[in-house]
């Protein structure tokens, strides 16, 4: 049985391996737009500070409101917490911990700049060529300043992990009429599943690997589902050498 178990864990290890792997050769172009250009990589256990998740899950009524699902967003935010957790000996970085309660008001305002910034990073640098900005020259190069360095000196930690995950899923009723819409031609929307994941120098501010999602399909209330997104956000991770 014990051989089982242990069998079971390498197996699963040896399977993100096997994803990050061909993840980081799959395309140079990609990778460039994923890393700083000055960013020369990670050390192994290199303490790496889990940010709280920025996460949120709605459901869409049939009328097209989005309305949050307060128990949804609790389970996902768990299952992909600890499915980062499971991930640190496979990156060769050891995950911290960030004890907060949410209440905590300069990390919520490092966690809405990350948000603006990561947005500004999908929309400019990984969307269609009309967003780009001049000034970057097709370079990751955005930073959160100074406001970070406090994180570094409380946790000892050289970097930090942002998460901001959206996502929404169809009312039953929602799902009636799409089929019904169908079968005349015509379409109705659907759930969306939208992510951004970052990692920052806690020394400068700086993003130095950035991630993104968008897909129609996944859910993240299951575990299958949650270790699948998490797969995908981070399947270029820069794996510590």
């Amino acid at each position: 049985m014990k051989y089982i178990k242990n069998f079971s864990a390498s197996f699963y290890k040896i399977s993100i391996l096997f994803v990050l792997y061909f993840g980081f050769l799959s395309s140079g172009f990609s990778q460039s737009k994923n890393l700083a250009l000055n960013f020369a990589g990670l050390k192994s256990q290199t303490n790496i500070l889990m940010m709280p998740i920025d996460i949120e899950l709605s459901e869409i009524s049939l009328g097209g409101v989005m309305e949050p699902k307060t128990d949804w967003t609790n389970t996902a935010g768990k299952l992909i917490a600890s499915n980062v957790s499971k991930r640190q000996s496979v990156f060769g970085v050891n995950f911290i911990d960030l004890v907060d309660d949410g209440q905590n008001d300069d990390v919520n305002d490092i966690n809405a700049l990350q948000a603006a910034i990561a947005q500004s990073i999908g929309l400019h640098h990984f969307g269609a060529g009309g967003n780009a900005l001049p000034t970057k020259d097709g370079h990751l190069d955005w930073s959160l300043g100074q406001v970070v360095q406090g994180l570094k000196g409380k946790t000892n930690a050289d970097y930090a992990l942002f998460l901001w995950v959206r996502d929404t899923y169809s009312s039953s009723e929602r799902k009636v009429a799409t089929i019904a819409l169908a079968l005349l031609g015509k379409s109705l929307p659907g759930g969306l599943q939208v992510a951004y994941s970052s990692l920052v120098d806690l020394k400068t501010g700086q993003v130095v690997w950035f991630n993104l999602i968008k897909k129609p399909d996944g859910d993240l209330r299951s575990p299958e589902g949650a270790s699948i997104t998490l797969d995908n956000l981070l399947s270029n991770f820069p794996i510590a050498r």
